[in-house]
């Protein structure tokens, strides 16, 4: 098994996990098996109760793991899905430790973070390699050098490098090239110091990465080089891209995939760019319609994350730009005033009453004035509260999450939700089958009767209603396998009005766009040139 670190120095969100993602396609396209495996170091278990301001999105895996947001970047660079097994947090380590303590596995011994916590840390990391048996497992290492929480990983992965035959194991470090004053010169110097920081716990990278607004000088990559002992061709430029998925091409071009594969000993067939239409339609769309994303973390975009990256899958397929609107659905209970002209209306997933009034009053504006709309799991839901309230004349109609005493709970908790008191883990979560029904809108999206996608939640369109709600208008196209569990929802009078209880973002790709995400842009095109269905 070969290895390749990534850390970070100077500062984060130099986009750390963009550039393991970038690598990774380039030696994937290049004809090698690989995977990918991100370290953070926070005590969280996982991702999953973590507030989105303060950590983005939650992404949802097959197997149920709530996981970093990068790993959903990892797995749309790659075209693989992942597991658990590739999301190692301080949190499983130390749980892990202190069980296997308490169970008197360490034979009386003291137990320490040097060798117990780093050589759980190193099981950990070769159990994904093992189990994968691919040809390259990449590993970034989330925060920066000189964090304290990511002390015992960086130990771990030095320790690996040692253990491990010469010439499978490399350390690439990403940092920031800062440019100032008028001349916009290119300053070294904080590199310097971070690869300092490194050395300092025994660590010298082979690879280094340089962030900067614009492409690195030759006098800076010079520079650099001499101050890190890092061979010329081993600086990476990486500067600013309209879009990610350029980065892969920038990386490219400076030769990385051929460097990498060279200094690891493998030998690898020529690159294949996958992406050369997906980039020019970027670059160049023909059309581009307006979608109002209703949501209460408007102002942290990367709470919707994996939404923006739907969308831009469907430009690069089709050449349709989406341009998001932001709206705080706090700010609809009042008025509709930032709903109009917009293409279409999509409403995520979300916890919590918050910002609920509001996604109802866009889900209603959708429906009256036949806006194409998307609602994603809460946004499912709130569609069904919408159509309670509006068509069958429940003014009180409501989530039980809302309002536990309202009169016509028509969202209510899973039946095995009863009495489930921890937070983490426990929803219905990760790939479940969808059975699809002949002769509806979503047949006509899908063309297959059994599709498998991601879920994250605890409440489920309510039993009781749903004769009601059929008799009315509303007709629920997909369910689960024993058709108790509505899926999908469309209406009877409309093409462009469509929602689903899964997180159809999850599994989008860039060669293979999320379906429903397809579904709504191109209906909004045709609601931009004034089609209304």
């Amino acid at each position: 098994m070969h290895y390749v670190a990534i850390t970070g120095g100077v500062i984060s969100g130099l986009g750390k996990g963009t550039i393991t993602s970038s690598l990774a396609h380039l030696l994937v396209n290049s004809g090698l098996q690989v995977s990918a495996l991100k370290i953070d170091p926070y005590l969280n278990y996982d991702a999953g109760t973590m507030n989105p301001y303060q950590h983005g999105e939650v992404f949802v895996l097959d197997d149920g793991s709530e996981v970093d947001l990068d790993l959903g970047n990892y797995e749309r660079f790659i075209d693989r899905n992942l597991s658990g097994d590739n999301n190692i947090t301080t949190g499983k380590v130390y749980r892990e430790v202190i069980e296997k303590e308490r169970r008197g596995e360490y034979l009386g011994n003291t137990v320490q973070i040097i060798p117990h916590i780093t050589n759980e840390i190193k099981k950990r990391i070769r159990k994904v390699a093992l189990q994968d048996k691919d040809d390259v497992l990449l590993i970034e290492v989330g925060g920066t050098v000189g964090d304290i929480e990511s002390m015992p990983f960086l130990e771990a992965l030095r320790e690996m490098k040692r253990e491990e035959p010469d010439s499978t194991f490399l350390f690439c470090h990403v940092t920031m090239i800062p440019e100032i004053g008028q001349s916009m010169e290119q300053k070294t110097k904080p590199t310097q110091h971070s690869v300092s920081a490194l050395r300092s716990i025994g660590i010298q990278p082979d690879i280094i990465f340089a962030r900067s607004k614009n492409p690195l000088s030759i006098e800076s990559r010079k520079k650099i080089s001499l101050f890190t002992d890092v061979p010329e061709e081993g600086i990476i430029s990486i500067n600013d891209v309209p879009n990610v998925y350029f980065l892969p091409h920038i990386m490219h071009e400076q030769g990385l995939a051929g460097y990498v594969v060279q200094r690891l000993g493998l030998s690898n067939g020529s690159f294949k760019d996958m992406w050369t239409g997906i980039r020019n339609n970027l670059s160049a769309p023909r059309d581009e319609v307006t979608i109002a994303l209703v949501g209460k973390y408007t102002e942290l975009t990367d709470a919707y994350f994996s939404h923006k990256e739907a969308f831009t899958h469907v430009t690069g397929m089709t050449g349709v730009k989406t341009a998001i609107k932001w709206v705080n659905s706090d700010l609809l209970k009042s008025s509709t005033e930032m709903l109009e002209g917009v293409h279409g209306v999509l409403i995520p997933g979300g916890f919590g009453y918050r910002g609920v009034e509001g996604k109802v009053v866009a889900a209603r504006y959708a429906r009256e004035n036949k806006v194409p709309f998307l609602g994603i799991c809460m946004g499912f839901q709130v569609a069904v509260i919408e159509f309670a309230r509006n068509v069958l004349g429940l003014k009180g109609a409501n989530s039980s999450e809302f309002d536990n005493s309202t009169a016509d709970p028509v969202i209510d908790l899973l039946p095995e939700q009863e009495g489930v008191s921890d937070k983490g883990g426990t929803m219905r979560l990760g790939s479940r089958k969808v059975i699809i029904e002949d002769g509806t809108e979503a047949m006509s999206i899908y063309g297959q009767k059994e599709i498998f996608e991601r879920h994250r939640h605890r409440f489920e369109v309510n039993p009781k209603y749903i004769k009601r709600l059929t008799e009315s208008g509303m007709k629920f196209s997909g369910k689960d396998e024993e058709g108790i569990r509505m899926e999908i929802l469309e209406l009877n009078d409309r093409h462009n009005f469509i929602a689903s209880q899964y997180h159809a973002e999850f599994k989008s790709r860039p060669l293979k766009p999320a379906y429903l995400y397809m579904h709504l842009v191109m209906n909004a095109t045709k609601y931009k040139r004034g089609e209304r269905n």
